[in-house]
Protein backbone atom coordinates (compact mmCIF):
# COMPACT_ATOMS: atom_id res chain seq x y z
CA UNK A 1 0.00 0.00 0.00
CA UNK A 2 1.57 3.35 -0.91
CA UNK A 3 2.32 5.91 1.81
CA UNK A 4 2.46 8.89 -0.78
CA UNK A 5 0.52 11.40 -0.26
CA UNK A 6 -3.07 11.85 -3.09
CA UNK A 7 -1.93 14.26 -5.65
CA UNK A 8 -4.26 16.86 -6.62
CA UNK A 9 -4.28 14.69 -10.00
CA UNK A 10 -5.57 11.55 -8.22
CA UNK A 11 -8.04 13.86 -6.42
CA UNK A 12 -9.70 14.76 -9.84
CA UNK A 13 -10.70 11.45 -10.72
CA UNK A 14 -10.56 8.86 -13.47
CA UNK A 15 -12.72 11.53 -15.55
CA UNK A 16 -9.52 13.50 -15.77
CA UNK A 17 -6.91 11.09 -17.20
CA UNK A 18 -9.92 10.05 -19.39
CA UNK A 19 -10.39 13.57 -20.77
CA UNK A 20 -6.34 14.18 -21.37
CA UNK A 21 -6.31 10.68 -22.63
CA UNK A 22 -8.94 11.51 -24.74
CA UNK A 23 -7.90 15.22 -26.07
CA UNK A 24 -3.79 13.82 -27.21
CA UNK A 25 -5.33 10.79 -28.38
CA UNK A 26 -7.50 12.75 -30.82
CA UNK A 27 -4.70 15.48 -31.41
CA UNK A 28 -2.16 12.58 -32.61
CA UNK A 29 -4.70 10.37 -34.58
CA UNK A 30 -5.70 13.98 -37.05
CA UNK A 31 -1.78 14.82 -37.42
CA UNK A 32 -1.73 17.92 -35.12
CA UNK A 33 1.73 19.30 -33.87
CA UNK A 34 2.04 18.21 -29.95
CA UNK A 35 5.84 18.87 -30.44
CA UNK A 36 6.55 21.61 -29.27
CA UNK A 37 7.69 20.80 -25.53
CA UNK A 38 10.08 17.96 -27.07
CA UNK A 39 11.44 20.54 -30.16
CA UNK A 40 12.13 22.95 -26.86
CA UNK A 41 13.57 20.25 -24.74
CA UNK A 42 15.79 19.19 -28.04
CA UNK A 43 17.53 22.56 -28.53
CA UNK A 44 18.63 22.42 -25.05
CA UNK A 45 20.46 18.56 -25.53
CA UNK A 46 23.19 17.48 -26.88
CA UNK A 47 22.61 14.60 -29.25
CA UNK A 48 22.45 11.28 -27.43
CA UNK A 49 21.65 12.70 -24.13
CA UNK A 50 20.11 11.45 -20.90
CA UNK A 51 16.07 12.69 -20.57
CA UNK A 52 13.43 11.98 -17.52
CA UNK A 53 10.03 13.04 -18.37
CA UNK A 54 8.25 13.61 -15.30
CA UNK A 55 4.59 13.04 -15.91
CA UNK A 56 5.13 11.62 -19.35
CA UNK A 57 1.16 11.65 -19.44
CA UNK A 58 0.38 9.92 -22.87
CA UNK A 59 3.95 9.69 -23.68
CA UNK A 60 4.38 12.18 -26.65
CA UNK A 61 7.39 14.29 -25.10
CA UNK A 62 9.07 10.78 -24.15
CA UNK A 63 8.56 9.06 -28.12
CA UNK A 64 9.48 12.71 -29.17
CA UNK A 65 12.36 13.21 -28.07
CA UNK A 66 13.08 9.57 -28.26
CA UNK A 67 12.44 9.67 -32.05
CA UNK A 68 15.20 12.26 -31.99
CA UNK A 69 17.96 9.83 -30.70
CA UNK A 70 17.97 10.56 -27.10
CA UNK A 71 17.40 7.97 -24.40
CA UNK A 72 14.68 8.94 -22.15
CA UNK A 73 12.61 7.59 -19.71
CA UNK A 74 9.21 8.60 -18.77
CA UNK A 75 7.45 8.64 -15.49
CA UNK A 76 3.40 8.63 -14.84
CA UNK A 77 1.91 7.98 -12.20
CA UNK A 78 -1.80 7.42 -13.72
CA UNK A 79 -1.94 3.78 -14.87
CA UNK A 80 -4.32 4.56 -17.40
CA UNK A 81 -2.14 7.23 -18.84
CA UNK A 82 1.25 5.10 -19.09
CA UNK A 83 -1.47 2.12 -20.79
CA UNK A 84 -2.25 4.53 -23.22
CA UNK A 85 1.25 5.49 -24.00
CA UNK A 86 2.98 2.57 -24.53
CA UNK A 87 -0.38 1.66 -26.71
CA UNK A 88 -0.25 4.84 -28.54
CA UNK A 89 4.25 4.63 -29.02
CA UNK A 90 4.95 1.19 -29.14
CA UNK A 91 8.62 0.96 -27.80
CA UNK A 92 8.71 4.13 -25.42
CA UNK A 93 10.18 3.35 -21.70
CA UNK A 94 7.44 4.80 -19.03
CA UNK A 95 7.73 3.72 -15.80
CA UNK A 96 4.28 3.59 -13.60
CA UNK A 97 5.10 5.77 -10.84
CA UNK A 98 4.18 8.81 -8.85
CA UNK A 99 7.55 11.16 -9.04
CA UNK A 100 8.19 10.75 -5.64
CA UNK A 101 8.73 6.98 -5.87
CA UNK A 102 11.63 7.96 -7.78
CA UNK A 103 14.64 5.61 -7.04
CA UNK A 104 17.37 3.49 -8.18
CA UNK A 105 15.65 0.59 -7.44
CA UNK A 106 12.80 1.47 -9.73
CA UNK A 107 15.02 2.84 -12.22
CA UNK A 108 17.06 -0.18 -12.18
CA UNK A 109 19.45 -0.48 -15.47
CA UNK A 110 18.15 2.96 -16.42
CA UNK A 111 20.31 6.32 -16.51
CA UNK A 112 20.63 7.34 -12.30
CA UNK A 113 21.57 11.28 -14.15
CA UNK A 114 20.01 13.14 -16.67
CA UNK A 115 21.01 15.76 -19.04
CA UNK A 116 17.95 17.40 -19.11
CA UNK A 117 14.49 16.65 -16.73
CA UNK A 118 11.50 17.82 -18.82
CA UNK A 119 8.19 18.83 -16.39
CA UNK A 120 5.65 19.87 -18.71
CA UNK A 121 2.01 19.74 -18.97
CA UNK A 122 1.15 21.29 -15.57
CA UNK A 123 2.41 18.53 -13.46
CA UNK A 124 4.28 20.86 -10.80
CA UNK A 125 0.37 22.20 -10.22
CA UNK A 126 -1.15 18.34 -9.85
CA UNK A 127 1.63 17.63 -6.95
CA UNK A 128 0.33 16.46 -3.48
CA UNK A 129 -0.33 19.15 -1.49
CA UNK A 130 3.19 20.62 0.12
CA UNK A 131 5.27 18.49 -1.72
CA UNK A 132 6.84 21.12 -4.00
CA UNK A 133 10.01 21.57 -2.13
CA UNK A 134 10.60 17.75 -1.76
CA UNK A 135 9.60 16.81 -5.64
CA UNK A 136 12.47 20.00 -6.88
CA UNK A 137 14.84 18.59 -4.53
CA UNK A 138 14.19 15.08 -5.97
CA UNK A 139 14.83 16.80 -9.86
CA UNK A 140 17.82 18.70 -8.47
CA UNK A 141 19.65 15.18 -7.28
CA UNK A 142 19.08 13.53 -10.56
CA UNK A 143 20.52 15.99 -12.56
CA UNK A 144 23.77 15.25 -14.28
CA UNK A 145 26.72 17.60 -14.07
CA UNK A 146 25.56 20.76 -16.62
CA UNK A 147 22.20 19.26 -16.33
CA UNK A 148 19.04 21.55 -16.69
CA UNK A 149 15.22 21.28 -15.95
CA UNK A 150 12.55 22.45 -18.28
CA UNK A 151 9.20 23.46 -16.91
CA UNK A 152 6.01 24.65 -17.65
CA UNK A 153 2.48 25.74 -15.94
CA UNK A 154 -0.15 27.97 -15.61
CA UNK A 155 0.23 30.48 -13.20
CA UNK A 156 -3.71 31.46 -13.83
CA UNK A 157 -6.80 29.46 -15.34
CA UNK A 158 -4.94 26.40 -14.46
CA UNK A 159 -7.18 23.00 -14.92
CA UNK A 160 -10.06 22.00 -12.53
CA UNK A 161 -8.67 20.51 -9.15
CA UNK A 162 -4.94 22.38 -10.17
CA UNK A 163 -3.52 24.62 -7.45
CA UNK A 164 -2.48 28.53 -7.96
CA UNK A 165 1.24 28.49 -8.04
CA UNK A 166 2.33 32.13 -8.28
CA UNK A 167 5.76 32.17 -10.16
CA UNK A 168 7.39 34.45 -7.16
CA UNK A 169 6.27 31.12 -4.82
CA UNK A 170 7.94 28.64 -7.52
CA UNK A 171 11.06 30.44 -7.58
CA UNK A 172 11.62 30.77 -3.55
CA UNK A 173 10.43 27.02 -3.57
CA UNK A 174 13.37 26.38 -6.72
CA UNK A 175 15.84 28.36 -4.76
CA UNK A 176 14.98 26.18 -1.29
CA UNK A 177 15.67 23.22 -3.54
CA UNK A 178 18.92 23.98 -4.95
CA UNK A 179 17.93 25.11 -8.18
CA UNK A 180 18.59 28.56 -9.84
CA UNK A 181 16.13 30.27 -12.61
CA UNK A 182 18.24 30.57 -15.86
CA UNK A 183 15.44 31.63 -17.77
CA UNK A 184 11.64 32.21 -17.76
CA UNK A 185 9.16 32.39 -21.42
CA UNK A 186 5.79 32.41 -22.02
CA UNK A 187 5.57 29.67 -23.78
CA UNK A 188 7.48 26.54 -25.76
CA UNK A 189 8.09 29.15 -28.84
CA UNK A 190 10.46 31.28 -26.30
CA UNK A 191 7.73 34.37 -25.98
CA UNK A 192 8.26 36.87 -23.58
CA UNK A 193 7.29 35.86 -20.31
CA UNK A 194 3.21 36.63 -19.39
CA UNK A 195 0.80 36.45 -16.40
CA UNK A 196 -0.39 33.15 -17.72
CA UNK A 197 1.62 30.48 -17.94
CA UNK A 198 5.37 30.07 -17.52
CA UNK A 199 7.96 27.84 -19.07
CA UNK A 200 10.71 27.88 -16.63
CA UNK A 201 14.97 26.67 -17.62
CA UNK A 202 16.11 25.50 -13.80
CA UNK A 203 19.73 24.58 -13.07
CA UNK A 204 21.67 23.47 -10.49
CA UNK A 205 22.26 26.44 -7.56
CA UNK A 206 26.29 25.49 -7.71
CA UNK A 207 26.41 24.77 -11.85
CA UNK A 208 29.20 26.75 -13.12
CA UNK A 209 29.20 29.00 -16.71
CA UNK A 210 28.40 26.83 -20.27
CA UNK A 211 31.32 25.43 -22.06
CA UNK A 212 31.38 28.39 -25.19
CA UNK A 213 35.15 27.11 -26.48
CA UNK A 214 32.89 25.01 -29.52
CA UNK A 215 31.12 28.93 -30.49
CA UNK A 216 34.99 30.15 -30.62
CA UNK A 217 36.89 27.21 -32.45
CA UNK A 218 36.81 28.97 -35.85
CA UNK A 219 37.50 32.47 -34.70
Amino acid sequence: MSTLPPTRWEQAGPAAAQGFGRKFGELVASGQDVDGEARLADTLLPRGARVLDVGAGMGRVTAALSARGHTVVGIEPDLALVEQARATYPGIDVLHSDVLGLDDALLGDRPAEYDLVVVVGNVMVFLAEGTERRVLSLLRSRLAPGGRVLLGFHLVGAPAHARCYPAEEFVADASASGLRVDARFGSYELHPATEEYAVWVLSASDAGPPPTDFGHAFS
